[in-house]
Order: C-alpha cells, then structure tokens, then sequence
C-alpha cells in the first residue's frame, strides 16, 4: 500500500516509516521539522519506495494515498507550549486536513492521540470510557485539548462521513531518535546522567508513568491500523502497564549506569499528572498486543543511542 506518515521525520514517525518500508509498503513522510529531523530518515532518503515532503499539515495538500498515520504534532511540553496556538492547529486543522484527504481518496486514517486526554485522572489506571480531568484554559491544554478535538473530529468524520478511523491513545514512549533538548523525562534524564549532572526531577519524584519501549508502540500502532474486527474506530489504549514512580526511573538509570546518579529536586510545573498508568486490556483482547521490551533493556538501547548522539555533538 502507498502509506502517509505525517510527522514522520519525529521519533515515533522515523520509526514506523522503517517498519512500513520493511513491510513492503511505499511510504510519504511529511514533516515542517519543527522537532522532527531529518537526520532521523537519512537512512531512508535513497531508497526508490520512499518520499520525503517537508510540509505544515495545517496547509491543505492533495495525495494519493491508502493510509495516512496522523502523527504530527509536538509531543514534549517544551515544544508545543512555544507557540501554543500553533499546537492547537497541528492538533485541529491538521486533523481536519488530513480527514479530509482520507475522505476524498477512501484512505483508512489512523489518528495518533495521547494519555494526555485523560489528564490528572480520577480514574487509575486508565481505561478508554474514562473521559479524563483536564484544565481547558491550562498551560498544557493546547497540547490535552487540542488532541481532545482531534478525537472528536475523527468520530464525526467516521460517523457522519463513514470515514475509516482508529484512534491511538499513546501512553509515554521512549527510545532512540528522541531530541536531545525536548525535555521529556526518559531523554532528560539520560542525557544530563551522560553529561554527569544531576537529573531534573519535578516534585518530589513520586510521580507515575508508565514508560513504553518505541519498539512495542510501532507495534501497538501498526496492529490497530491493521484491525478490522467489530467497533475498530473505538479509541485504543497503547503503552506499558508497568508504573513507576520517577525516583523509580533514576534508580533504574543508575543500574544501567552501573553509578548512583545526583538528582536536583524542583517544584512541580502546573497541571502535570500524578499519576498514569493505561489499561490495555483491550489491546489485549483486540489486537493481542503487549509490550515485550523490558525496562531495564529499553533504557540500555536508549542509552547507547544518546551516547552516540552526545559523542558526535562534542
């Protein structure tokens, strides 16, 4: 199938334009780089089955396609609270760019949505019903409730113009590819524990997550788009139920370090959740997915990416 992949010069969208191409699949990756990179996909840009177009999905563009994987976005708080209104149109008229397209060539489309939607959950762990517990005029809601709109846009799209949708619901994921400065925990950590400074923890680390090799997510991601069994549009928890608190993730990092590591407590920033954890049993059930990557494996993989990437930047 000839495969759209937007956002596909950023971490999760470098990895399943790889995983699409190994699949025999042609693949389009659209990207503006704002924090994707196309050192991501340099190792794809030879190749005859793959394309490359950097563009903005809030513009309209026209291709022929089978499935588009609606991937763009920024994903870590230090990007998409930069310009905050600008999220908000990835989120919102990117979406309804890219339902467009999907409605006019009758392409499957697959939106890349985000615990985010649940966020300070009443509910624990998280299950799809639950409608979540987020602050609409927040520092974050550009980022939670632009993908709350996005969700509801791909209903309307799928019951009003039978469109053919899934929903993702993308718990934390880490692994290689990700930015060096984006500032999420797992790459924030690592980098300043590679660098020997004391890692940033917000609040008193007691906070959960529950963190998701990008292995298992491409996986996750791949065998919902592929479903096609009953009530396929419903949104789909994927991610790891594995939590931890982020004391937790030190102590883990410091294992693979094989060092105790320094940690520099700071107040928590406004809105962050205290606790997530998703429940995928119907991921489970539906697509018989689980994630097979351990903790302990993803973070010595992640590691040995950064150090590459650290090493080369000196």
């Amino acid at each position: 199938m000839r495969c759209l992949v937007t956002g596909g010069a950023g971490f999760l969208g470098s990895h399943l334009c790889e995983r699409l191409l190994a699949e025999g699949h042609e693949v389009i990756a659209l990207d503006n780089l704002f924090t994707g990179s196309k050192r991501n996909i340099a190792h794809l840009l030879g190749r005859s089955e793959f394309e490359f177009i950097r563009h903005d999905v809030v513009n309209p563009i026209l291709l022929e396609v089978d499935r588009i994987f609606n991937l763009a976005c920024p994903a870590s708080p230090i990007h998409y609270q930069y310009n905050p209104v600008k999220t908000v149109k990835t989120s919102v008229v990117g979406t309804i760019n890219m339902l467009g397209m999907a409605k006019r060539v009758k392409a499957r489309i697959l939106q890349a949505s985000t615990s985010e939607i649940y966020g300070d959950p009443k509910e624990h762990p998280q299950r799809e019903e639950y409608w979540g517990h987020v602050n609409p005029i927040g520092p974050r809601s550009c980022y939670d409730e632009g993908k709350r709109v996005a969700e509801t846009l791909v209903m309307d799209y799928h019951r009003q113009n039978r469109v053919d949708t899934r929903i993702v619901r993308i718990f934390n994921t880490y692994g290689p590819r990700m930015a060096v400065g984006d500032r999420r925990v797992m790459s924030n950590f690592i980098v300043q524990a590679l660098r020997g400074e004391p890692l940033t923890v917000y609040g008193d680390g007691t906070q959960t997550r529950c963190f998701c090799y990008v292995d298992d997510m491409i996986d996750g991601i791949l065998a919902l788009m592929n479903y096609d069994g009953e009530n396929a549009w419903e949104p789909v928890n994927i991610g790891s139920e594995d939590e931890r608190s982020m004391n937790d993730i030190v102590q883990a990092l410091g294992e693979v370090l094989g060092r105790k590591l320094a940690v520099e407590y700071r107040p928590l920033p406004s809105d962050d959740p205290l606790r997530r954890r998703p429940d995928c049993t119907r991921a489970r059930q539906r697509l018989n997915w689980r994630p097979k990557v351990s903790l302990h494996e993803g973070l010595k993989r992640t590691v040995q990416y950064f150090r590459e990437v650290i090493g080369s930047a000196k």
